[in-house]
């Protein structure tokens, strides 16, 4: 039901660091996944999306909380399966590590976007 009246701020700093901290875990999956990433993860907008939060409002803080724990669970899978992979002692196709490592760097500068946006 749509509500007309004033919402007092339910985000609190301890509710963003909590949301941007699915994003840091996720960049650390990465490294694992890539052998390291020599270069880290691309375009680490914590410290935007941090400026940025307090305007971005409340839809768009829900759909960012939304969009990362969708994130951190699909991104879990795959680098789960990978990791499987190594710890079965095969070596996983490299086009495959690639292409979620791609995937999970675009993921997670959509999700940045709509605090961001």
């Amino acid at each position: 039901m749509l509500s007309l009246l004033p919402q007092s701020e339910p985000e609190s700093p301890r509710d963003y660091a909590e949301a941007v901290s699915r994003l840091a875990s996720v960049r650390h999956a990465l490294r694992r996944v890539d052998g390291g990433l020599s270069a880290g993860p691309e375009a680490d907008l914590d410290d935007e999306v941090a400026a940025a939060w307090p305007l971005a409002g409340e839809a768009r803080q829900r759909c960012f909380d939304r969009r990362s724990a969708r994130l951190v669970g699909t991104a879990a899978a795959g680098i789960e399966a990978l990791l499987g992979q190594r710890h079965e002692g095969r070596q996983p196709h490299v086009m495959a590590s690639k292409t979620l490592v791609d995937e999970i760097r675009r993921e997670l500068r959509d999700v940045a976007g709509i605090v961001l946006a």
